[in-house]
């Protein structure tokens, strides 16, 4: 076991400008979640039913994230005592590092979560994957735990190395399943949506990369206040970029397909769609709500309503209102029949 003689991360002295500049980063990062938490919860009804599961876990990686912030912010702030112009960690300053595990054990699983609900895969296929990847995402952040938190206070060389590449292996895995996931699904949607998508995914796996990097900078370089403030706001701007960022990348690709669908013909919305202020799609409201406003009851007639031609149906919309029209028709033809019958009977019987 090769141990560390330098003091852990998060218990250096820190000098008042560095000081400042990690409580800044955390804040903003904080805001920034927020603000996207709020944005989210506000425009989650511009996207299709299918595609909602992505902007739930949107908003739970952004709530979690938000109170991640919150905490890291206040351990931070009461976790230094000011003493002769520098900051000194007391024992609250141990916790202004290991909460982003906690949060990353959440949120990690859900960015993976997030990306596969916009793709194009379905049904026994869809499931297997999801769940392959928001386990291995899991256990990515599991294992890097033990190796920078828990074994040795993360000052063991051996530990760090060991579980930095079991972690490492789940990142692999997770890398090569969701491009896979991509790449079969673009060819299913429009040009736009599909680069949208592929952008996000670069945006999710840059980011998951920044993390080995500033976790294995211990293996090869002391650790001193200026690597501490450095790995406190790459963290901070990593986790916006993975989780703002592409999030808003998802929210578009999202209402693209909300809006391919509608004018195909193979799903409904309420609302006419919009993307970066360009018209996607018309409002087309659900079938059943239709079908209902279309047929009038009046005594024992049944009428039904005109059919507008530059209004976008489902095609078995177009059979049930033929439907509609041949039964009463039908009708029709029966009553004039029996009528005539009737007729006939009556004449036949006077002239008896």
């Amino acid at each position: 076991m090769d141990v560390f003689d330098t003091p852990t991360p998060e218990l250096q002295t820190m000098p008042l400008g560095l000081y400042d500049l990690v409580f800044y980063s955390i804040v903003a990062a904080g805001f920034a979640l927020f603000a996207y938490f709020v944005y989210s919860w506000n425009s989650k009804s511009e996207v299709g039913v299918r595609y909602r599961p992505a902007v739930l876990a949107g908003l739970c990686i952004a709530g979690v994230a938000s109170l991640s912030y919150l905490v890291l912010a206040i351990k931070w702030d009461t976790g230094y005592d000011l003493v002769g112009g520098v900051y000194e960690p007391n024992a609250e300053a141990r916790a202004t590092l290991y909460p982003r595990y906690i949060d990353w054990t959440v949120t990690v699983p859900l960015l993976t979560a997030e990306l596969l609900a916009v793709c194009s895969l379905a049904g026994a296929k869809a499931r297997s994957l999801r769940f392959s990847t928001m386990t291995a995402a899991f256990l990515m952040i599991l294992t890097g735990f033990l190796g920078s938190q828990v074994l040795a206070q993360g000052r063991d060389v051996t530990a760090l190395v060991v579980w930095g590449l079991i972690s490492t292996a789940f990142y692999a895995y997770l890398y090569v399943a969701l491009i896979g996931a991509v790449r079969s699904s673009t060819s299913s949607m429009s040009v736009e949506a599909g680069r949208s998508l592929r952008n996000a995914t670069l945006v999710l796996l840059g980011t998951f990369g920044v993390y080995p990097l500033v976790y294995a900078v211990p293996v090869f370089v002391d650790v001193t206040p200026a690597w501490l403030a450095g790995m406190q706001v790459s963290y901070s701007a990593a986790d916006v970029l993975a989780k703002v960022g592409f999030g808003v990348l998802i929210h578009k690709v999202a209402k693209l397909r909300t809006a391919e669908d509608v004018a195909a013909g193979v799903d409904t919305h309420p609302e006419s769609v919009w993307v970066s202020s360009v018209h996607q799609s018309e409002a087309v409201m659900p079938s059943s709500q239709t079908e209902v406003r279309s047929t009038e009851f009046t005594g024992n007639t049944v009428d039904a309503a005109p059919v507008f031609a530059d209004h976008p149906r489902r095609p078995h919309e177009h059979h049930e209102t033929e439907h509609l029209r041949e039964r009463e028709h039908g009708h029709s033809d029966h009553a004039r029949a029996d009528g005539v019958r009737h007729g006939a009977t009556r004449t036949a019987t006077d002239r008896s």
